[in-house]
This record gives C-alpha cells, structure tokens and sequence, in this order.
C-alpha cells in the first residue's frame, strides 16, 4: 500500500574518499503529488557538484531540492527519483520529503 503520508523519500549512497553520490527516491502517499520538495542537511565542509532530476536551493548547508517541471507529478503508491554528487562527506540524516 502506498505511505500515508504526502511522501516519503529514501537515499542510497555510493561513496569514495573526498566525495559521493546520492540516489534520491520520492515515493507519494496516497493522495499522490503534483509538486514536491526534499530537504537535506548536508554535513560542513560538503558542497553539491552536480544535480539532476531536481532543482536545488543551494550547495551547501541545508538544501532544499524541488521536482523539475516533468517529474513533479507522482501518482499514488509510484516514485521518482533525483540524483546529486558531492565533495566532501556525504548527508547522514533522513532526507525529509513534502508536498510543495
């Protein structure tokens, strides 16, 4: 069954000495989503590289990612997913998922 919730999201990481890359699913809730937003807080001294599949509020620090205009809709129960690579340590909290 789908999460309760308006999303959820899960990361996988595939790390290396000095920086990493982070695999990003948003799975919707029951209601499904038209738009949606992921915030991370990314350890000091870590600055984003790259960013696909979503837009990104920043490089460093608490980064807030939001849907790109052709993957914001997400039906019930289904995902999508955004990718980033970084420099320096990667995130180690749960990434916190919410309908924008």
């Amino acid at each position: 069954p789908p999460p309760s919730g308006a999303c959820t999201a899960s990361v996988s990481l595939n790390t290396w000495t000095g920086g990493f890359v982070a695999t990003v699913r948003v799975t919707a809730g029951s209601a499904g989503l038209s738009r949606w937003s992921v915030n991370f807080g990314l350890p000091s001294g870590t600055t984003l590289v790259n960013t696909w599949n979503a837009q990104p509020s920043g490089s460093s620090g608490n980064v807030t990612f939001r849907n790109m205009s052709y993957n914001g809709t997400v039906s019930p129960g289904t995902s999508t997913e955004f990718g980033f690579q970084g420099n320096g340590n990667p995130p180690t909290g749960t990434p916190t998922c919410s309908a924008s």
